[in-house]
């Protein structure tokens, strides 16, 4: 069965809106890109907006999915009723059908996140036998190994970590950062996230590469502070994390900050400074990774 795609332009603030209005109106889906994406216009958002930032780009480009044989201007015409807009310009093509699994897994490969690590879906084999190799899909939960921010991460684990030092991996998502930390040869690992559905999945990762780590809400994972803390979130909730962050690394341990674009180091770096020397330890796109030692007790 093949589909109908409608594609038109819409300012950013009515995006969401129009996306809620299509889905109404019998869209499958409903995908909301930048107009000018590929241009020295594109506008780069990354994660979730800070105060006062735009929550869409300024010109977006709405693209619906409907089933074959669908009333593509009734629909429209609908959802403009439901959002209070003019009816806008539209282009509509056909979408023929296709192995939509095999088709999404087509997009995700082995990745080497650092030298000698690869993380590598479980459809593929592994470029390298001899590596760490580490089975993960894309799922729900945030970390594949392809965001620069992890990658971070993953590189630092991969130079810096000893062998047989405790790491918390704070915000786990997928459980990726705390099963790398196990096959490098950590010690005791532990995951934190406030999204139970990324704790079952960093569970069961976990248990698909045979590593031993414990997961839970924060509240769940005590114990005595760590070696190395990995956080991998956005520079907002670390800045607000940053006491609690700080508890949990022993005197001499190491805490890795991620999920921070550079403008926002400088702020980040000044939040933390109350307990560690934090300086910027590598830098990928427009993201840097933090690094720090906790000064005694």
């Amino acid at each position: 069965m093949a589909f109908i795609e409608l594609r038109f332009e819409a300012d950013g603030i009515l995006a969401e809106r129009w996306a809620d209005a299509l889905l109404a109106a019998g869209a499958l889906s409903v995908d909301v890109s930048d107009r000018s994406a590929g241009t020295q216009e594109e506008e780069p958002l990354y994660g979730i907006p800070e105060r006062g930032e735009q929550a869409l780009w300024r010109n977006s480009r709405m693209t619906a999915l409907f089933p074959a044989g669908a009333n593509i201007a009734h629909a429209l015409a609908a959802a403009a009723g439901i959002v209070s807009e003019p009816f806008p310009a539209y282009s509509i093509g056909e979408v023929a059908d296709a192995d939509w699994v095999r088709e999404t897994q087509a997009q995700f490969r082995p990745v080497e996140a650092a030298p000698g690590l690869w993380i590598v879906p479980s459809w593929c084999r592994p470029v390298d036998p001899a590596a760490i190799n580490i089975r993960l899909d894309p799922g729900l939960a945030f970390g594949t190994g392809e965001h620069p921010t992890t990658r971070l991460c993953l590189r630092w684990l991969a130079a810096h970590l000893r062998r047989g030092a405790s790491v918390l991996d704070y915000g786990c998502g997928s459980g990726i950062l705390a099963i790398a930390a196990a096959r490098l040869g950590a010690g005791q690992v532990s995951g934190v996230d406030i999204d139970p559905a990324a704790i079952a999945t960093s569970r069961a990762n976990a248990a698909a590469n045979t590593v031993v780590a414990r997961f839970g809400l924060p509240e769940e994972i005590a114990g005595p502070p760590v070696d190395v803390v990995l956080a991998n979130i956005l520079a907002n909730p670390l800045e607000l994390l940053a006491p609690l962050l700080a508890e949990r690394v022993a005197a001499g341990g190491t805490i890795v900050l991620s999920g921070v674009l550079e403008p926002q180091a400088g702020a980040l770096t000044a939040a933390f400074s109350r307990w560690f020397n934090m300086e910027p330890w590598a830098r990928d796109c427009d993201w840097v990774a933090l690094v720090g030692v906790r000064s005694a007790r």
